[in-house]
């Protein structure tokens, strides 16, 4: 309680503050961050993905720098802010990067002042300090948060400089923002539109490139979005594919490796996203086909199929089970009756027509499956899943030698 009869003692008016407050404050610091960060992720749900994800340490070491250096000037007027300074530039640099108004920056700088000021409510009390005290606090934390407002802004400002002096580079930050999801605001998002000159629409189409064989952008629209640059190259392009937009990009993907997403709501741009590079995966492995230039339209159902290859094999390992203990000669002529089996529900003579055997050997086959499987085959749920083993399976032999 010294220090409390220290500050309560001194009675000094608006103004600088008794340096021994610092040494109230800096116990309070590691519980104060904890609860300034989870104040903020519930008043902006867009931060959730930052404070939580790989680059949390960093924000809150950056967060922990501004605190630490308020207490720092209370203990130490003259102490240097030349890091506290860099980091909040950072954080404006950081929101003109993401495409992001100053809006939200602000307002948890406005979240953390009120949190740190209610906090020094609750020490006031505890320490018994004065009401000419907590003023100054109070007064010195707006001024406070106002000079790491006003940094942040000059870092935006520096960075939109930035952006500005190269225009394909705002559609590429653009495009980035698109991609993260219904996380953006959507006031962020418009803001950033206008900013690059590109009226945002209500869907879009993504196509994943081939890093090998990339487009020359000369021949796509100029309404289409790119990032060539990364290790996955991929466009977006406005609304669905028309026949007369098929065409457009089919020229200017002349002799690229590519492949087109499903058309998509513009907040699940990178739904389309995926499973066009999943495609282009698929193609390239050779397990479906349709030239260099594929579409997920034309092959939904190997997407569905070969979505997860572990869970496939996991699904196999399960329904086909029964088949495991076989040779792979047996092993193969048996799947191959049973797929036929499910997919036709044919008489032995119809299987064997198109399996080009005798149907007595369709007979023996399926006697075996009988014993093998037993009601797996008599259950609908059961028998569904050994046909969507098996059909993946299928498929999946298509990408390899001698499939």
């Amino acid at each position: 309680m010294a220090v409390a009869r220290q500050l309560t003692e001194r009675g000094e008016p608006m103004g600088p503050m008794p340096r021994e407050l610092a040494m109230i404050m800096r116990p309070e610091l590691p519980s104060l961050l904890k609860e300034m960060a989870s104040e903020i992720v519930a008043a902006i749900p867009e931060y959730k993905p930052l404070m939580e994800g790989p680059n949390a340490r960093v924000i809150r070491l950056g967060i922990e720098q501004n605190i630490a250096a308020f207490v720092d000037q209370i203990a130490v007027p003259t102490a240097t802010t030349v890091l506290r300074d860099d980091i909040c530039r950072r954080f404006g640099r950081f929101e003109a990067y993401e495409g992001r108004s100053l809006d939200m920056l602000q307002e948890a700088y406005r979240i953390g002042c009120q949190t740190a000021l209610r906090r020094a409510r609750t020490l006031g009390k505890r320490y018994n300090l004065s009401a000419t005290v907590m003023l100054s606090f109070a007064d010195a934390l707006f001024a406070y948060m106002g000079d790491l407002a006003a940094l942040s802004r000059e870092g935006y400002l520096q960075a939109m400089a930035e952006l500005g002096e190269e225009p394909d580079n705002r559609r590429r930050q653009l495009l980035r923002r698109i991609l993260t999801g219904s996380s953006v605001a959507r006031n962020a998002l418009v803001e950033l539109a206008e900013h690059a000159a590109w009226p945002l629409p209500a869907e879009v189409t993504m196509v994943a490139v081939d890093a090998g064989t990339l487009p020359p952008t000369g021949l796509l629209g100029k309404d289409v979005l790119l990032d060539l640059a990364v290790p996955e190259p991929h466009l977006l392009v406005p609304g669905p594919l028309t026949a007369e937009r098929r065409a457009e990009l089919d020229r200017a993907l002349d002799g690229c490796r590519a492949a087109y997403g499903l058309t998509a709501p513009l907040a699940e741009a990178a739904d389309s996203l995926r499973w066009a590079r999943h495609a282009l995966a698929l193609a390239s492995a050779g397990i479906v086909d349709g030239g260099p230039v594929v579409s997920c339209e034309d092959h939904l159902l190997p997407l569905w199929l070969l979505r997860d290859p572990a869970l496939v094999a996991q699904l196999a390992k399960k329904y086909l089970g029964p088949l495991a203990a076989l040779t792979p000669a047996q092993r193969s002529r048996l799947v191959e009756t049973l797929l036929t089996w499910l997919t036709t529900r044919g008489t032995a003579a119809e299987m064997a027509r198109l399996l080009g055997v005798h149907p007595q050997t369709v007979r023996y086959r399926m006697r075996i499956l009988d014993r093998a499987f037993g009601q797996q085959l008599a259950d609908p749920d059961d028998r569904f899943a050994t046909e969507v083993a098996l059909r993946a399976l299928a498929v999946q032999r298509r990408g390899q030698p001698g499939g």
